[in-house]
């Protein structure tokens, strides 16, 4: 399931391309789980978006203030600083950049609770490499990506990647 929420200020034109170049934009994208996090980074560099990758809160926190982005996304549940409290701290830091928060775990109760924290999109764990970058593109105001065959199999790998996390939460 996708969610959006969108404010018409929060839709910027895309980059315009430099010397036939597409758009590059910039993305940090915060995971604890290594496989679903190296494999967002790996689509989203296939599909030519410039990518840093945090393995939890804490280290996203860092990037954010040290380097400039044009979208986090970011887990809802990770160790250290939750996807929640990151985004809090962007909001309270006055930085204005659209958050994808994605989760396999939170609910639509919980989202309405913290509509102060302005997010652009949420997507639900698992998800498709279609969802992934779709979701990216609109968020970005950027004409949505065609998905090139080779990266049917990395919305597998998601799918089976969340299906296996959710099948260790319950042991």
């Amino acid at each position: 399931m996708i969610i959006f929420f969108m404010r018409d200020h929060d839709i910027q034109p895309p980059v315009e391309p430099q010397h036939g170049q597409p758009p590059s934009y910039r993305i940090l994208v915060a995971d604890d789980e290594t496989i679903l996090r190296n494999i967002m980074c790996a689509v989203l560099l296939h599909a030519g978006y410039r990518v840093d990758a945090a393995q939890d809160g804490a280290f996203a926190w860092a990037a954010l203030q040290s380097e400039p982005y044009d979208l986090l996304i970011t887990d809802f549940d990770m160790p250290k600083i939750t996807g929640v409290e990151l985004v809090k701290d962007l909001r309270s830091a006055r930085m204005d950049l659209p958050v994808i928060m994605v989760s396999g775990t939170f609910l639509p109760h919980e989202l309405t609770q913290n509509l102060s924290l302005q997010l652009a999109a949420t997507l639900e764990k698992p998800f498709t490499i279609a969802d992934l970058l779709d979701t990216v593109g609109k968020v970005l105001g950027a004409m949505p990506r065609s998905n090139p065959p080779e990266l049917a199999a990395a919305s597998l790998l998601i799918a089976v990647a969340a299906a296996a996390l959710a099948a260790k939460d319950k042991a």
